[in-house]
């Protein structure tokens, strides 16, 4: 009896720590109400501004897909505070191709522009939208998800926030294809040959 309420009491207690971890997923909450970085001992409105985005005002329009980041990397004064942006530019019939973000969710406002959007769930089942200017889409935390400007003739513009200073992106073509995996698992594991795997890590080659 003794033996079976001790194990009784540590599965609670592991429960516990398991929904206590699963409370605290995502970026940590600081006590203090900035974090400066060890290289900052003043600080004044400067620390808290970020004029990256300022090239982008009036610039030519990219020739490929192009992300400029506001994440804590780019924007110091973004640590501890659980938000960052990405300013997504998507020339005519360009894609940003399936990736996830680890640790944060993704809220896409599409400025201008059309976007066929997708996300794949744990099921595998995908679920697509055709985004019009205005229009907001969420891509759950961790779940793989493109986008694609299917018009031939036009740039879309895309802004989306992120609930963390650094939501990470992990390419799912980059992270399966030139990471240095094995050419013969990655052919058993397409169910094709060797020859195909180096044509696809070939077209990826920087």
């Amino acid at each position: 009896m003794a033996y079976t309420t001790q194990k009784h009491c540590f599965l609670l207690l592991v429960a516990a720590l398991s929904i206590a971890q699963l409370a605290n997923a995502g970026d940590p909450d600081i006590l203090s109400d900035f974090v400066l970085p060890g290289n900052v001992s003043t600080v004044d409105g400067n620390f808290f501004t970020f004029t990256g985005l300022r090239a982008l005002i009036g610039a030519a329009d990219p020739t490929e897909f192009t992300v400029t980041k506001v994440s804590m990397a780019e924007f110091p004064a973004l640590n501890g505070q659980s938000v960052s942006y990405a300013v997504l530019q998507y020339p005519a019939g360009t894609v940003n191709p399936p990736h996830t973000h680890p640790r944060s969710a993704e809220f896409l406002f599409l400025i201008d522009g059309t976007l066929e959007v997708g996300i794949v769930d744990t099921t595998n089942k995908l679920y697509t939208q055709t985004l019009q200017s205005g229009d907001l889409f969420v891509f759950p935390k961790g779940l793989v998800h493109y986008q694609y400007n299917t018009d031939s003739e036009n740039l879309a513009v895309a802004l989306s926030a992120f609930g963390s200073a650094n939501a990470g992106t992990v390419s799912v073509p980059t992270s399966v294809f030139t990471t240095g995996i094995d050419d013969g698992i990655l052919a058993k594991s397409f169910k094709t040959d060797v020859a195909t795997i180096q044509k696809i890590k070939a077209g990826l080659a920087p």
